[in-house]
């Protein structure tokens, strides 16, 4: 099995995830090596782990190395769960959605920040087999950490970790970010929640609040839901149209939550309806009172 080890010691394993952008003019590779761009996109990229692997535990960065045109990010896995949740986020594309969230806001994009993302075992490609997430379990425990983890990670590391305590005296644009959130929460009008799967009362809310604009949300969605892409929104529009805009957008969050499974999170929706700029749909979900 892939949570036991040889010598029924603890399980461990370790991945090389290569992280490329494709948004002109923002190069993680340049980002990185420059000073003070490494730090950024390596807070950006502890995040994304932390969002995709379920927390601060059961894995840690290795090594940030140059494989042009690539940034490689080695992790080292010691918690079998948080690598399991980590794949099932990567095969979602949750991974992708966090990347691309906490890229822009922390490097102040005016644009969409997308990403290419391919990840490694060794020399087995993950990406050809994210079907079998046993299989890719296998693949990286096999493929065992052959180092420690690299001085620079542990300056980054203590910085990141100065920065969540509380002010430290470091220069202006790194003191004004904010500290990271954890993995089980995301933050919506400067307010932080409490993220979870999408209920029965979340779809109900949607579908009656969101009308027209069922089509726009669905394709915000479909950014990093592939049951999504393509004709999947004209399809749904054609084939509920006799029952009306509720049942449409019914339709719409049922297939993505049966697609994303325990990826399709409260945070994505919230995200979503930012986007379509239905803020006031979000705070209903939400049950966000106001002040008057």
């Amino acid at each position: 099995m892939a949570d036991k080890t040889v010598d029924g010691g603890p399980w461990m394993g370790c991945a090389v995830m290569f992280l490329q952008s494709l948004c002109p003019g923002v190069d993680l590779l340049s980002l990185y090596k420059d000073q003070q761009g490494k730090f950024i996109v390596f807070k950006v990229i502890k995040l994304t782990l932390i969002d995709s692997a379920g927390g601060l535990g059961g894995y840690e960065i290795l090594k940030v190395h140059d494989a042009d045109p690539f940034l490689g990010v080695e992790v080292k896995f010691v918690d079998v769960a948080a690598c399991r949740q980590f794949l099932e986020s990567y095969s979602s594309g949750a991974v992708h959605q966090s990347l691309s969230q906490h890229a822009c806001r922390l490097l102040a994009l005016p644009q969409e920040f997308t990403v290419e993302a391919q990840l490694k075992a060794s020399t087995h490609i993950l990406d050809l087999c994210l079907d079998e997430l046993d299989l890719c379990l296998q693949h990286i425990h096999l493929s065992q950490p052959e180092r420690l983890r690299d001085e620079e990670i542990d300056q980054l590391e203590e910085k990141l970790q100065n920065q969540a305590l509380g002010p430290s005296p470091q220069p202006t644009t790194i003191t004004q970010e904010e500290s990271p959130l954890p993995g089980n929460c995301f933050k919506f009008q400067n307010r932080v929640f409490e993220d979870r799967m999408l209920t029965g009362a979340d779809v109900q809310s949607f579908s009656n609040g969101v009308g027209r604009q069922w089509k726009h949300v669905g394709r915000a969605l479909g950014k990093s839901c592939r049951a999504l892409k393509g004709p999947a929104i004209d399809n749904l529009a054609y084939e509920y149209e006799r029952e009306g805009l509720y049942e449409q957008a019914y339709q719409l969050l049922s297939r993505f939550i049966q697609a994303e499974g325990r990826a399709a999170k409260l945070s994505r929706l919230v995200k979503a309806l930012e986007d379509c700029k239905l803020t006031s749909l979000a705070e209903n979900i939400l049950d966000v009172q106001l002040p008057e």
